[in-house]
């Protein structure tokens, strides 16, 4: 199926990317950016999914950002859509083949942390997996990857540094901490975010884990950023819409794409 794809994308671009970009909810302005060579739907790439969620453009874009060749997705796929594991995760490793060795990754998240707020933006330093599945379940394909890769350190300590010095040069303020991954569609009770904070998690969301497993699978190099979208304090909770979430991420936004255009620049 990899090999199919690629050779599909081979007749659209002889890029060899070094660098993919998965942008996350209301995230996907950052290809404004990018110097695009060929924007492909992902209907028309044969064994990919398609986006059925709103703010999820569905397209593959292949293109220069930051003087380094690059390919991103407007938009990604989510395991409350009804997607296997290996479709929600197998972009990454269409990415891989096309020779990407860096993977940025961006979603929208609930902040739990209470010295976060709303329009933050965190650097993940790790994560929790509570989706109930993991993407290598299943017979391992020795060339792809280790039957049992260590995830010591699934987000690059390199790649955490050098964004801390991007944003420092930028004045842009990031937060530091803890994605955890459930499911959803649903956002969480009350008790299930006393829970979720209890057990370490700074803010929670419903994709990027699986990516991330899969690209350390592969032994690429991972940074993740997650935007605070709304506040998931149990004790002042308010009920939150899917608008309400892609008006603060369009926010925030371009913060986030100054700094992740930089660190391309940087890498």
């Amino acid at each position: 199926m990899i090999d199919e794809t690629v050779s599909f994308l081979r007749t659209r671009t002889a890029a060899r990317p070094a660098v993919g970009i998965i942008l996350g909810t209301g995230l996907g302005g950052l290809v404004k950016e990018i110097a695009a060579e060929t924007v492909i739907d992902y209907a028309e790439i044969p064994h990919f999914p398609v986006s059925t969620v709103e703010s999820h453009k569905g397209k593959l874009i292949v293109g220069t950002l930051g003087g380094k060749s690059v390919v991103a997705m407007q938009g990604r796929f989510h395991y409350y859509e009804g997607y296997t594991m290996g479709q929600v995760t197998y972009p990454v490793r269409v990415m891989k083949a096309l020779g990407v060795e860096t993977l940025l990754i961006s979603n929208a998240a609930g902040g739990m942390n209470p010295l976060f707020s709303k329009g933050d933006i965190m650097l993940i330093t790790d994560h929790i997996n509570l989706l109930g599945d993991n993407p290598l379940i299943g017979p391992n394909e020795d060339t792809l990857g280790p039957r049992f890769p260590d995830m010591s350190e699934p987000y690059s300590r390199e790649l955490i540094a050098l964004a801390e010095r991007v944003a420092l040069d930028l004045k842009v303020r990031l937060q530091k901490g803890v994605f955890v991954a459930l499911t959803g569609p649903t956002m969480e009770t009350r008790a299930e975010y006393r829970f979720l904070r209890t057990i370490g998690a700074d803010v929670v969301g419903m994709s990027t884990v699986p990516e991330v497993i899969v690209a350390v699978h592969q032994s690429m190099r991972v940074l993740g950023f997650s935007i605070m979208t709304d506040e998931c304090f149990p004790d002042a909770l308010k009920p939150v819409s899917l608008q309400e979430v892609i008006a603060v991420a369009n926010q925030a936004e371009p913060k986030l794409t100054a700094v992740m255009k930089e660190v391309v620049t940087r890498l």
